[in-house]
């Protein structure tokens, strides 16, 4: 195992030069910039003003059309800018050099985690990264140890008692939970229990109330789970049922086996022959998506929660990058969104073997 690993390590290398080379390409690509983005706010007061309203904080959609208006009206601007100026705002964004040279120093910087300063916020990238990666963390961590935990005991359940009024009317609630997006139960739960009309049980935003270095330790831990517990249910109510169906299916795939026979046969109790000999062999599919699972809950499910619920997390500082044109925040998520993929689907290759030790990676490559 210990050579398959290595191995797997060093394939991460070439792997995120690769991502990393694919997207500098596209974004060389992509009409705007920094750079039109300051022209047009030095050539366009009203760009200007916008973008000073999207820099605090303002309208996502806002942003959108602000970024838009920018891009058209750049390129326009250039014609009227003392071409002094404009060379020392392509200095200051680093795009005076050649798009060779400037790739080649952004794969060195990032090799020592290195990501630059962010171009509107004037802060190092891996400062933000680092303030942020906690929100993400938390409401993925939670998401993820939830719906496990709910979607496997159900979908054992489910498998035992096939065919059951049980598995009928779970099966309702697992196509609803499956057709409602996570975004659509977050805007429910507002509206129900966070002062929208009808009981204010929850806060409307923020991961932690504005007294909390006050409280004490279980005040902490109280405020905390009471944050988080509506973003966390909204995207577990999305979430779970996939997994769900997903356990259910290859649980009566395996206990139809000739070995399950074999073990009832023996008198084996239908609990050992359930969690000793099945449990093992119908968890091998769940866990081989458990790292994509983990992504998607960490940085695309998460995003629209982080704004419903204003929560300053990874996923929504890559998003509002991304309208801005600010490159080294944009590349710079790109680059820890990346390597953790890498890292945890090395991690869920790992559990493979260990769940089912006849699986040997090592002898495939």
């Amino acid at each position: 195992m210990t050579g398959y690993v290595l191995r797997r390590l060093l394939l991460m290398v070439p792997t995120l030069f690769g991502i990393l080379l694919i997207n500098f390409l596209i974004i060389q690509a992509a009409p705007g910039g920094p750079v039109e983005s300051m022209v047009a706010q030095l050539t366009n007061p009203a760009a200007n003003a916008a973008g000073a309203r999207m820099g605090g904080g303002g309208d996502l959609g806002a942003s959108a059309a602000t970024m838009q208006q920018q891009s058209q009206g750049a390129y326009r601007g250039n014609q009227g800018i003392d071409p002094e100026l404009l060379e020392d705002i392509k200095k200051q964004y680093g795009f005076d050099k050649p798009p060779v040279e400037r790739f080649l120093l952004m794969v060195k910087n990032y090799a020592r985690f290195d990501f630059g300063t962010s171009f509107f916020r004037d802060r190092p990238v891996i400062e933000l990264i680092l303030e942020k990666l906690p929100v993400s963390i938390t409401l993925g961590l939670w998401t993820t140890l939830l719906i496990y935990g709910v979607s496997i005991p159900l979908g054992i359940k489910k498998a035992v008692r096939d065919g059951s009024p049980f598995d009928v009317w779970s099966s309702a609630v697992v196509v609803v939970g499956q057709a409602i997006p996570s975004f659509l139960f977050a805007i429910l739960l507002l509206i129900l229990f966070a002062g929208g009309g009808y009981f204010q049980w929850f806060p409307l935003r923020g991961l932690t109330s504005d007294d909390w270095e006050q409280l004490s330790l279980v005040g902490k831990v109280a405020d905390y789970f009471w944050h988080i517990a509506l973003p966390v249910l909204s995207m577990v109510i999305g979430g779970f049922a996939s997994l769900t169906l997903l356990t259910k299916n290859s649980f009566i795939e395996e206990i139809s086996k000739q070995y399950v026979m074999t073990a009832r046969a023996k008198g084996l109790p239908e609990r050992r022959v359930l969690y000793r000999h099945v449990f093992r062999n119908a968890m091998l599919i769940v866990i081989a998506g458990l790292p994509a699972a983990i992504i998607g809950i960490l940085f695309t499910g998460a995003l629209i929660i982080e704004v419903i619920f204003s929560l300053d997390g990874l996923g929504l500082l890559g998003f509002e990058a991304a309208l801005s044109r600010d490159y080294p925040v944009m590349f710079g998520t790109l680059y820890i969104f990346t390597l953790i993929g890498l890292v945890l689907k090395l991690l869920g290759d790992i559990t493979y073997m260990l769940v089912d030790p006849r699986i040997d990676f090592e002898r495939r490559h």
